[in-house]
């Protein structure tokens, strides 16, 4: 119960230091969505599993993202950096609407 309690103490700490914090989306004529992904490799020391990412920017603000442990173990950076790539393109045709945005 301690444990609990001190993650949740942290996780308000967090939250009262980052209020301001925000995503400015500004009016540009820019709508082409972007994608960026990233991995690290083995990260978890505990069971060697990488971490990976994606974002999507529309114009100069961030859209959707994620960031989640990989379900296996790789063998190399090139694959960790691959299987983040292919989640980023799952979520991608999920969000291809969003390109076709315009005012």
């Amino acid at each position: 119960v301690e444990t609990h309690m001190m993650a949740a103490k942290r996780i308000l700490r967090y939250i009262r230091g980052t209020l301001e914090f925000g995503i400015l989306y500004r009016k540009e004529n820019q709508t082409e969505l972007i994608a960026y992904s990233d991995s690290d490799y083995g990260g978890d020391v505990d069971d060697r599993k990488s971490t990976s990412g994606y974002v999507f920017m529309l114009g100069s603000g961030a859209v959707s993202w994620s960031s989640r442990k990989q379900p296996i173990v790789t063998l190399s950076t090139t694959e960790a950096e691959f299987i983040a790539a292919a989640h980023c393109l799952n979520h991608q045709i999920e969000q291809k609407p969003c390109a076709s945005w315009k005012e």
